[in-house]
């Protein structure tokens, strides 16, 4: 589950919201308590949540009161209520007001993460046009989407994707984590004859299989609760155009086999549907994984993988490009410094020099969010060492001024996480601890998904 979702539980009994704040923390997400309605007003003010949910009875001021209040101040907001058996009825009162659900005491984990994968489902639906247009918009040479081909292997990944441009036949492309997998999948699609249609992107590692099925092939209206309406999925909406498939290799045997039908026969069915939807679309897939190295050990089908590898596409780390660095460096400064409006000139050499020196184990995204921070927090008119602090923590302190160990501290879980895409899992192992530790650090320096 996504970091960047934020939960605010309120009820009375402090057992309950130690429960709940526990579960949910264990799922991943990011979970504030209050124990009564003044309180939770209160603190939502300046810090809005995506889900809140509230015990009906309580002193003072009662669910359905907070509710109505909420509401008034966060119309989008998603609201679960928490009843006992006995008040019921009064829950369901309570979803005619905007209320997205229920739950009742006491708690069954499993109902609990199934509540809640409903209730992120029905909020990928009130998001799915923001989505959509954020998809569909044109793909201008904006910052992010520049290909850098200074160094010779990236001149040889742009020649091939002029070479394969054209083609309509699926693309595997490979590489680690924040190489830039999803910019060369743009650029595949710029060039092809399909230009001119949608380019419809899914990241297939984080979603669960449920959600992930309704997103990719669409639902029919009361195919599942919460399924208030009829919705396309991301292939219908692809038709004519490009479908991308970030991190394939995440996806279970059962999906596999659903999407090599619809490659194979070009149409499928929503879930709980029973007329099938034509859709022609180019895929391109991306994994960060060997997929030979899956399908050896049974987790990825083999004729699922000849069948999405048609043409293969390999994107060196950059740590193996290091003379991009500098290139790609000046791109990210031009951009942020635009944001943000400072007078920033560019890089002393010393900072060159660190950037230069650095293995970069999360690629081009980490080397962007560097460029970011080191923008945010430059004074002068030069970025220089001190802005680089975090690439060499032995760097002389005396010269470029003392970080905190806290801050230290932040900047090495950030790193990890942004390298990692935000997967907790992979940036606990990357940095040597358990999911719980690095959870709790995260909580504890409020560290978020910009």
């Amino acid at each position: 589950m996504s970091l960047s979702t934020k939960i605010m539980i309120v009820d009375d009994e402090e057992t309950i919201c130690e429960a709940l704040c526990a579960w949910f923390a264990k799922d991943g997400y990011l979970v504030e308590t209050a124990f009564s309605g003044f309180d939770a007003l209160a603190r939502i003010q300046d810090n809005a949540f995506d889900v809140y949910l509230l015990d009906i009875k309580m002193p003072g001021m009662d669910g359905i009161e907070l509710l109505t209040k909420l509401k008034e101040k966060q119309p989008d907001a998603m609201v679960i209520m928490i009843t006992a058996h006995g008040s019921i009825q009064t829950a369901v009162e309570a979803m005619k007001l905007g209320a997205s659900d229920y739950l009742c005491k006491p708690f069954d984990p499993d109902e609990l993460s199934l509540l809640m994968e409903r209730v992120m489902a029905i909020k990928a639906l009130q998001d799915e046009n923001l989505v959509l247009r954020e998809q569909l918009m044109d793909h201008q040479d904006s910052l992010h989407n520049v290909m850098v081909i200074h160094s010779e292997p990236m001149q040889k990944v742009f020649k091939t994707i002029e070479e394969i441009g054209p083609s309509l036949a699926p693309v595997l492309i490979t590489g680690e984590t924040g190489v830039g997998k999803d910019m060369v999948a743009r650029a595949i699609q710029q060039q092809s004859l399909r230009s001119e249609g949608p380019f419809i992107t899914i990241n297939c590692g984080a979603l669960t299989e449920s959600i992930l099925e309704s997103e990719l092939f669409g639902h029919e209206r009361g195919a599942f609760t919460g399924a208030v309406k009829a919705r396309r999925g991301r292939l219908e909406m692809a038709n004519n155009g490009t479908l991308f498939l970030d991190e394939i290799g995440e996806i279970s045997s059962k999906m596999q086999i659903s999407l090599l039908r619809a490659l194979e026969e070009k149409q499928f069915l929503r879930v709980g549907g029973s007329q099938p939807i034509k859709s022609d679309f180019r895929l391109i897939s991306a994994t960060h994984q060997h997929l030979p190295h899956l399908i050896g050990e049974n987790r990825f089908r083999e004729d699922f993988y000849y069948r999405i590898n048609v043409i293969g596409l390999h994107i060196p780390p950059l740590r193996e490009r290091l003379e991009d660095v500098p290139v790609l460096a000046d791109h990210f400064l031009k951009h942020y410094v635009e944001e943000t409006g400072k007078s920033l000139m560019g890089f002393t050499q010393r900072a060159i020099g660190m950037m230069t020196a650095y293995q970069w184990p999360g690629n081009v995204r980490e080397l962007r969010n560097v460029i970011e921070r080191a923008v945010v927090i430059a004074k002068g008119r030069m970025i220089g060492a001190k802005e680089m602090i975090f690439l060499n923590p032995e760097a002389d302190f005396c010269e470029m001024g003392p970080l905190t160990l806290k801050d230290m501290e932040i900047n090495h879980v950030r790193a990890a996480l942004d390298s990692c895409n935000w997967n907790v899992s992979r940036a606990a192992k990357q940095l040597g601890i358990d999911r719980s530790t690095l959870t709790r650090k995260m909580k504890r320096h409020q560290i978020t998904r910009c």
